[in-house]
C-alpha cells in the first residue's frame, strides 16, 4: 500500500463537500458508504447532478417525458437515506453531456455557492478494466469538474458574471476525490455503512428494480476494494484517487 493510503479517513479541516455526478445514482453506487460517513461525522454534504437521467430506466411503459422528475424524486430519497438534504440538478440532457464552459461555469457556480474543502467526483480517464464506470457522460462530468476546481473556481477574473452578477467570489477547495480510478490511493471503509448504500441504491427503482443480485453485486466490488486497501478480511471499501490541490 502507499503511503497516501494510510491518510486519515476523512482530511482535517473538512467541513463541507461537493458531490458531482453526470446522473441520478452515480453517487450512490459509486460513493454511498463513504457518503454515510461523512455525514455521519458532521461534514455537509451537497450532490451536484448534471443530468436527469432522462435516458435511463428499463420500463418501455413509462412516459419518457416523465423519467426526468422520476429520477430527481429518486436521487432525492437516496440522498435522505445517507444524510443529504441538499440536492441541485442543473439539468443537462442524459448521453450528451460535454465538458464544455457551459457546464464548467454551472459547476463552478455551485462551488463557490457551497464552498467546500472536498469535491468527489468521476474520474475524467477511461478505465479499460471496468468501461461501464466510464461512460461518457461519467468522464465529462469528471473533467468539467477538474477544470473548475483548478484554476476557474479560485480565479475571482474566470467567469466574472458569477462575480459581478451574483456576488459569488473566488473560492480554493483542498481536496478532490476521484470515483473509479485507475490507480485508487484511498479508501474508506464502508463496513459499517454498507446497508445504508443499499438502501439508498433501492431507492433508485427504475435502475435497480430489475436487479435480483444487487447486494452481491456490491459486496463484490466493495470487497475487492477492501483486498486493494489491505484491509482485513471481511471488510468493505470505497476507493478514490485523492489529490491534494494546491493551496
Amino acid at each position: 500500500m502507499d503511503s497516501d493510503t494510510l491518510l486519515p479517513t476523512i482530511p482535517d479541516g473538512v467541513e463541507r463537500a461537493l458531490v458531482v455526478t453526470a446522473h441520478p445514482d452515480d453517487v450512490d453506487f459509486g460513493a454511498g458508504g463513504t457518503i454515510a460517513t461523512l455525514t455521519s461525522a458532521g461534514v455537509e454534504v451537497t450532490y451536484c447532478i448534471c443530468t436527469d437521467g432522462d435516458a435511463g430506466g428499463f420500463d418501455d411503459l413509462t412516459d419518457r417525458s416523465e423519467i426526468p422528475a422520476i429520477r430527481r424524486r429518486e436521487q432525492t430519497a437516496a440522498a435522505a437515506v445517507v444524510g443529504v438534504s441538499d440536492v441541485r440538478f442543473l439539468g443537462y440532457a442524459d448521453g450528451y453531456l460535454d465538458h464544455n464552459h457551459d457546464l464548467q461555469r454551472d459547476i463552478v457556480r455551485v462551488m463557490r455557492q457551497v464552498r467546500p474543502q472536498l469535491v468527489i467526483t468521476q474520474s475524467p480517464e477511461r478505465l479499460w478494466e471496468r468501461l461501464p464506470a466510464s461512460h461518457p457522460d461519467h468522464m465529462a462530468a469528471g473533467e468539467a469538474t477538474t477544470r473548475a476546481l483548478y484554476p476557474a473556481v479560485r480565479n475571482p477574473y474566470a467567469y466574472p458574471e458569477l462575480r459581478t452578477e451574483e456576488g459569488l467570489e473566488a473560492w480554493t477547495v483542498s481536496w478532490l476525490w476521484l470515483m473509479a480510478a485507475e490507480k485508487p490511493n484511498h479508501f474508506v471503509d464502508v463496513t459499517g455503512k454498507f446497508s445504508l448504500k443499499l438502501a439508498a441504491l433501492r431507492e433508485h427503482v427504475s435502475q435497480v428494480s430489475h436487479m435480483d443480485n444487487l447486494d452481491e453485486l456490491i459486496t463484490g466490488w466493495l470487497t475487492m476494494q477492501a483486498e486493494a486497501a489491505g484491509f482485513e478480511a471481511g471488510r468493505l471499501a470505497e476507493a478514490f484517487r485523492q489529490v491534494k490541490l494546491p493551496d
